[in-house]
């Protein structure tokens, strides 16, 4: 947890937004994906979120599911992503390292054995989507024991008594998602309500970063003008990934060009 806090202060300091990319584990393959980390983070990314690959994401869109399908393909297991997970959290022990994974994984393993993995790994958070609120207490019980952030989705739809929940539990920064549906890029506006991200902010401190639907600089700007403290984008950097699967080297140009693009939308002054 204190990872994020040290990053969200720092950037505040210097009026940037926070931005987290999100890329699926193992795509398109181990090799290029340790170089797509590194890209990521000369390119100037403030945290990760990276996704266990499973073979129902019912969050996630076609671009996802296609990444998802990519990785398992590969026989990439849970093991070797925890592998990989505790050879990038080495090479980057200061960034803020969330992991997004579906429940029936965690289940699979244990969810105390799996907790205590992401604790002796030094994982930041852990958001599984496809939890309610209603049924997350069992999961939250060995966040804490292994103090690792409970990261909760925030809907476009909701409404006050859901917020004041989410604003207690949630910890490291709260999930707003400003549509409905999956996982996706679209080229249109894509604002957050501000009625939400006050009420919000009326019940807790914790940060706020948007997901689902973030592909341009202009929706960072709107989404940081809103009072967000960042983004989160997936789907637009795993279509790169998906499109030059084949030739990694204009894969990885193509990636640092787009991620400086989105992290310099991040610079501006945030209200």
């Amino acid at each position: 947890m204190y990872r994020y806090n040290k990053m969200f202060q720092s950037i505040k300091l210097i009026n940037e937004g926070c931005l987290m990319p999100f890329v699926t584990i193992g795509d398109p393959s181990i090799q290029t994906f340790y170089k797509i980390i590194d890209i990521l983070v000369s390119a100037g990314i403030n945290a990760l979120e990276l996704g266990i690959p499973f073979s129902d994401p019912l969050a996630d869109g076609v671009i996802v599911q296609n990444a998802n399908n990519r990785v398992l393909s590969q026989n990439i297991t849970i093991k070797k992503c925890f592998t990989i997970l505790k050879n990038i959290r080495q090479k980057y022990p200061t960034l803020p390292i969330g992991i997004l994974v579906y429940a029936n994984i965690i289940f699979n393993m244990g969810i105390e054995k799996f907790y205590e993995k992401c604790y002796k790994i030094d994982i930041d958070s852990v958001l599984i989507p496809d939890v309610p609120l209603e049924e997350s207490n069992i999961f939250r019980k060995y966040a804490q024991k292994y103090n690792i952030s409970e990261i909760l989705i925030c809907p476009p739809n909701a409404n006050i008594a859901f917020i004041k929940k989410i604003s207690k539990i949630s910890t490291g920064f709260i999930y707003l998602i400003a549509r409905s549906g999956v996982t996706g890029f679209i080229h249109q506006k894509n604002n957050p309500s501000i009625q939400i991200i006050k009420q919000i902010k009326q019940k807790t401190s914790t940060p706020i970063l948007q997901g689902f639907g973030i592909s341009t600089a202009s929706q960072i700007k709107n989404s940081l003008l809103l009072g967000t403290n960042g983004v989160i984008c997936g789907s637009i950097i795993i279509n790169l990934i998906q499109k030059f699967q084949h030739n990694p080297e204009i894969m990885l140009k193509q990636i640092k060009n787009l991620t400086l693009k989105l992290k310099a939308a991040t610079k501006m002054s945030i209200p």
